[in-house]
């Protein structure tokens, strides 16, 4: 089948997809001509790199997609990387779950938020930004300097933002269309690093303000400028080479990382570290090309000129100059060669930070094993905890920690149903770990329960009666103590150990807490709704949806709630009447 689909290749440029014999998209990729492109990886396969061995052992099919250009061949084969995400692609690590800024341009009097999705609809995406804390600590920042609304919903009064200076509530008609619109563009050209032009806007509307003799709005400008030229003069003055995006590359046991200097107007405006996976074989030119590629299809470019570390073809070169109208260089001396060296410098550096603090968990786990006297190490550890109130809403969690790390992709909760409404901690706990591991799948090497001798029999009786051999543990909290099976004496960890121990119960703790304050919090709204007359399943979900809590709803105008498509005046007048009911009692 396979040498029949290589007899009929075309000439034409497109995208080629190679699957497996689960019908699953092993690899994307694109050529120029997908007739020679494709054919070459059933040809001279000693010189393919094992990588790429590896991948046709494993080909069983392919399609292919023909398009009108290379041009649309790159953008194909990005979108179609981002979406399937295949084994043998160069691919940036968890891209998609990287927070962007998000400000809603597309809206009369646009608000500014964090998100972790980027949708085609009209708004401006700043980012994406690898460290969620620097990026909360940006927005904390533009709030002070450009207060744009954050809410999602108008109150039609100033809210606590408003008091503490945090947004201009345009709900409240408080400021102008107009007006807001520049705090939104200077806010822009902030994001983009464009201070000076931010400075000189400011400065000219001080002056006409204070010419106007209007000087509450000059004071206002002058605050803002002052806020603006003290970050200013923070930011490191490299070079007067303009706008750049510099890139870094470095390698350290299998991990590459790859960071980006963002400099704007000669100055650096902030980095980003992004790891890269899938790459042990792979040469730093080719790295860099799908970097690029992967990167720069979801996030608008600001710079001018791309600096690379090292040369990449020629016909790569062309290709994605035109695709993102930029010029891309790999400087050999002077200032930029200077840059692009730094940038390779910071990246190892982060590197070997992510490695120590890998070491130091990784030695949490290794003392474990000793104070435990355990066969193999456990590298990969369940923790399960109950979380109820007065036997009503239990529900359980099990956390994964894997070398000494939280794997929260791996993170589980269970909706308890053997003890409602009866609190009963140890039937809790022997339906939620028969439930986790009945199908005997991605098992860990040592399960910790949280709670005494009494919770690790009963999670123990389960397990054995599945034949799982995995050693089992309990921690109890009111003296740190670990219990084993077939062992009366407690054994009390110390340092790195203990410390361990503690996160993951902690871990283990909140999460089970948190789903089930989400549950008791989701039964109250409800019942209160549910009281009222006229309010049935689907008008309760449409007013939660409209008006975001129960709280809105009671402070919602009787105009407001007759917008609701499946609203009608006697349930509007009845909801209205029944939260005036309970306010007067």
């Amino acid at each position: 089948m396979l040498n029949s689909k290589l007899s009929i290749l075309p000439d034409n440029p497109g995208v080629y997809l190679m699957k497996n014999s689960k019908n699953q998209i092993i690899y994307v990729g694109k050529a120029k001509i997908l007739k020679n492109r494709v054919r070459q990886y059933f040809q001279n396969n000693k010189n393919h790199s094992p990588k790429v061995r590896a991948m046709v052992k494993n080909i069983a099919d392919f399609e292919f997609i023909i398009t009108s250009s290379e041009m649309e061949a790159l953008i194909l084969e990005c979108n179609l990387i981002k979406k399937f995400q295949p084994r043998y692609n160069i691919l940036l690590k968890d891209d998609k779950n990287y927070p962007f800024l998000k400000l809603t341009v597309n809206e009369n009097f646009p608000r500014i938020f964090i998100t972790r999705k980027k949708l085609d609809d009209g708004a401006k995406y700043f980012g994406p930004f690898t460290n969620s804390s620097a990026l909360k600590e940006t927005l904390n920042l533009l709030q002070k300097i450009f207060p744009l609304r954050t809410c999602k919903n108008f109150h039609k009064r100033p809210c606590l933002e408003y008091h503490i200076h945090h947004c201009l509530a345009p709900c409240a008609n408080l400021i102008s269309k107009e007006i807001y619109a520049e705090f939104v563009k200077s806010t822009i050209n902030f994001l983009e690093g464009k201070t000076s032009e931010i400075i000189k806007n400011l400065t000219e509307k001080m002056n006409l303000a204070a010419e106007n003799l209007n000087f509450e709005v000059a004071a206002k400008f002058r605050d803002i400028l002052l806020s603006v030229k003290k970050i200013s003069e923070k930011q490191k003055i490299v070079t007067d080479e303009g706008n750049l995006d510099v890139i870094g590359i470095a390698r350290l046991n299998e991990e590459v990382c790859v960071q980006i200097f963002f400099v704007r107007e000669g100055k650096v405006i902030g980095r980003e570290n992004f790891l890269i996976k899938g790459v042990a074989e792979e040469e730093n030119s080719q790295i860099l090309v799908e970097f690029i590629k992967q990167y720069y299809n979801f996030v608008e470019i600001g710079a001018e000129e791309i600096l690379l570390p090292v040369e990449i073809f020629d016909e790569d070169v062309k290709i994605l100059e035109e695709w993102l109208k930029v010029e891309i260089n790999c400087p050999k001396r002077g200032i930029k060669r200077e840059l692009v060296e730094m940038a390779a410098e910071n990246a190892e550096k982060y590197l070997k930070e992510k490695f120590l603090i890998n070491e130091k968990k990784l030695l949490g786990v290794e003392e474990l094993q000793k104070s435990l006297k355990l066969a193999i190490m456990p590298r990969k550890m369940e923790c399960f905890d109950i979380s109820h109130f007065q036997g009503a809403e239990t529900v359980a969690s099990m956390v994964r920690f894997e070398n000494g790390a939280p794997a929260k992709k791996m993170y589980r909760r269970y909706k308890i149903h053997s003890t409602e409404g009866k609190p009963d901690d140890f039937l809790s706990m022997r339906e939620v770990v028969s439930r986790r591991y009945k199908d005997l799948e991605n098992l860990p090497d040592l399960i910790i329960i949280d709670g005494g001798k009494g919770q690790l029999n009963s999670a123990l009786e389960v397990i054995r009666e599945l034949k799982i051999e995995i050693p089992v543990i309990s921690l109890a909290k009111e003296f740190e103590l670990v219990f084993e099976e077939n062992s009366s004496e407690p054994i009390k960890l110390e340092g790195q150990a203990l410390f361990l121990m503690q996160r993951i119960r902690d871990e283990a703790h909140r999460f089970a807490i948190t789903y089930h304050r989400k549950l008791r919090r989701k039964r109250n709204l409800e019942s209160e709704l549910d009281k009222i007359a006229g309010i049935g399943v689907k008008r309760r979900e449409e007013l939660l949806k409209t008006f975001g809590s129960v709280e809105n709803v009671k402070n919602a105008k009787l105009e407001e709630i007759l917008k609701l498509p499946s609203m009608n005046k006697n349930s509007a007048e009845s909801l209205i009447n029944y939260f005036k009911l309970e306010k007067s009692k």
